[in-house]
């Protein structure tokens, strides 16, 4: 039993990070239809502005406290992937947002590709590892948990709290729900439509860079490569928790990270993306819409 609830504790803190990248996904889509598949790549921006905050720190400031090391790492590594998102969206996507679907489909990954090897021409091909910054671990009942561990998960617990009060109880989360109700209208009536798409990728920037950061963190390591597998299955969280919610890419990472934990823990490793994308297919099936999504109505 304490080994099941270990590996239950595993799977929660490897979904949170999954969720914080899924909220991305999500809320890019629920504005303006399009899957952002450099969105991966982001988050893993976020990590490397992440460790090199961390490397200049402790080249030049000695005994720096951990908590202080964390809070710059964070918000650098956000401004660093907001920007970054900001540019892709105003270069490669407004120019394309009125053209054939396929289009901005074609350009993000493009631009997956550009940041990814961009990464490799700056900063190498290797295994970027950095010490342990947070090494505590508390027995609770006789399960080992971690002070990471902790930290990720809460975190991600606030910045959903954050995130769902500010689509829904904010000026922003209102402009925000009108795009992505119906655009045209929204402009009509006074919301600044491209403004709003544009914050729109930042909080998923900014979120994604969290991630990234947490990512490091519990790792230890980084490379130009870790953009694309934790990409595709934060995708496939916010598509099994229904594209579109919050609650949704939130619940669908954490249903991810606990079936890679539970199936790594007693089945063989070699098999537990199978056993996720398996999952998905199945939820599909019986409802398309995902777990908490909603079917989409077709305007006419």
């Amino acid at each position: 039993m304490e080994y099941f609830v270990q590996q239950l504790v595993n799977g929660l803190t490897l979904g949170s990070i999954y969720g914080m990248i899924a909220i991305g996904y999500t809320m890019v889509y629920g504005i303006i239809g399009m899957i952002n598949f450099a969105h991966g790549d982001i988050f893993m921006l976020g990590g490397f502005a992440a460790l090199i905050v961390f490397l200049l720190l402790t080249s030049f400031i000695a005994g720096v406290p951990v908590v202080l090391a964390l809070l710059l790492m964070i918000i650098v590594a956000m401004l660093a992937a907001s920007l970054w998102n900001w540019t892709i969206e105003r270069v490669a996507y407004r120019p394309l947002r009125g053209s054939f679907r396929l289009a901005p489909l074609i350009t993000a990954i493009g631009m997956s590709i550009v940041l990814s090897n961009f990464v490799q021409v700056t900063q190498g091909p290797r295994n970027k590892p950095i010490p342990p910054l947070v090494s505590s671990v508390y027995d609770i009942f006789d399960i080992a948990v971690s002070l990471k561990q902790i930290i990720i998960i809460i975190i991600t617990a606030i910045l959903l709290s954050s995130f769902w009060y500010i689509v829904n109880k904010t000026p922003l989360g209102r402009a925000q729900r009108a795009t992505e109700q119906d655009r045209k209208m929204a402009a009509l009536l006074g919301v600044d439509v491209d403004r709003t798409i544009s914050v729109t990728f930042i909080m998923g920037a900014a979120l994604a860079a969290v991630a990234g950061t947490m990512y490091l963190m519990y790792y230890g390591v980084v490379v130009f490569t870790d953009g694309f597998v934790p990409g595709v299955k934060a995708f496939t969280a916010a598509v099994l928790g229904g594209i579109g919610s919050l609650p949704g890419a939130v619940l669908g990472g954490l249903m991810i990270g606990l079936i890679e934990s539970l199936w790594s823990a007693y089945f063989t490793i070699d098999y537990k993306d199978v056993a996720t994308f398996s999952i998905l297919a199945i939820v599909l099936i019986f409802k398309p819409s995902g777990i908490l999504g909603r079917p989409e109505v077709e305007k006419v």
